[in-house]
Parts: structure tokens; sequence; C-alpha cells
């Protein structure tokens, strides 16, 4: 299945500025979509496609960096570039700490907003990624039984299956049967593998809560 394009998201209070990038992002076939004001912004559904915002730091209401804030609070993995043309050392240390990709000061080159886009994108790209494979082991998570999940709290914290059988008080025949299931459900070609899941749904470590 093709990955859905790409979406650019410009929010800036000069029709100018918008009315040029719209035609620079034109130029490189990349979708952009065009605000005047965060709130603006706020009133429509973050997209579910690869996106990044392009975002003045001034703006009428609320700024560029109070809207990072929003983001952050709201758990929005979107990658941000700022672009101002009132930078200053301090404003640009707090997004670039916030997380933002690039701070670029009006005005700039084509190409400079382009490579921040670019990265922006890609960045997005892996964040979606990364979620839609977090959903898949917590599919496989929910399809163990709370048996299979209490082996799997133990195992990944590295005790033996006879270690493992003393604490839950079954034979160690038993808890191996379970080891293979857990392995198989959640589709772990190894213990690493499936450390490494187990670590990144949070699997608690001694009864396989989440």
């Amino acid at each position: 299945m093709a990955e859905p394009k790409s979406l650019v998201i410009v929010i800036d209070d000069d029709a100018s500025i918008r009315d040029a990038l719209d035609g620079l992002l034109r130029s490189v076939d990349l979708d952009g979509v065009f605000y005047g004001s965060v709130k603006q912004f706020l009133d429509e559904p973050l997209p579910e496609r690869p996106h990044c915002l392009v975002l003045d730091v001034r703006l009428p209401g609320q700024s560029g960096l109070d809207l990072q804030d929003v983001l952050a609070r709201m758990g929005a993995k979107t990658p941000i570039i700022f672009i101002t043309g009132h930078a200053d050392v301090p404003m640009s240390v707090r997004a670039m700490k916030a997380g933002a990709v690039e701070f670029l000061a009006k005005p700039f080159r084509d190409q400079e907003l382009l490579d921040a886009v670019q990265q922006a994108l890609e960045l997005s790209r892996e964040n979606l990624r990364r979620r839609d494979a977090e959903a898949t082991l917590r599919t496989r998570l929910q399809g163990l039984t709370p048996r299979e999940r209490e082996v799997l709290g133990f195992v990944t914290t590295g005790r033996l299956n006879k270690q493992i059988a003393s604490d839950m008080g079954v034979s160690e025949i038993t808890v191996k049967v379970h080891r293979g299931q857990v392995m198989r459900k959640m589709g772990a070609r190894s213990l690493a593998e499936l450390v490494r899941m187990a670590d990144q749904l949070q699997v608690g470590q001694t009864h396989g809560a989440i």
C-alpha cells in the first residue's frame, strides 16, 4: 500500500508569506494547508498522514511558542519548523529545547526551508511508523492469557524458567509452554526482541501489567 502523501501546515498571519510558501511547496510537489492564526489551526483535527508545521513565532492571539506548548501537552508529535522576523537567542533556544526541528530567521533561503521540511516530514513518518508498530504490539499483548502476561513480566526481567516456576507455583514445563506461546503470539524471534517489545509497551516487571 502506498504511503499517504505528506502535508505541510503553515501558520503565518502575513498573507504574502502564506502565498509565497504555497508557491514554494507546489514547486516541489508538496501539499500545503495554510492558516492565519493558531486558533484556526486548532479548530481542525491533526492529520493522520505524515505532516509538519511551519510556524511563525509571533501571531495574533496565541503565539507559535504557545502552540508548541499546547501540542506537547496533547502528546502530539508534530515536528515544528519556526520562522520569524523577530528572532532572539533565548526564543530560539526555548524552541529548540522543546524539540523544534529548525528555527529560521526571515528572510531565509528557499532551500533552507525545504531542507528543514524534508527533515521534519521524515521525522513525522518515523513517528507514525513507531505509533503503528506499538499499536500492533498492544493488540498482540491483549491476545495473551493472564498467565502468559504474568510469564512475560517475569521473563523480561531475566529470571530463569525454574525461578519463574517457583514464583508462580507451577512446573517448569508449564512455564516453558507459556513462554513459547508468548514468543509466538508476540511475534518475537528471540528473547532480546521480546524484551524490547515489553520495554516499548512498559510491561510491568512482575505481573505483566501495562
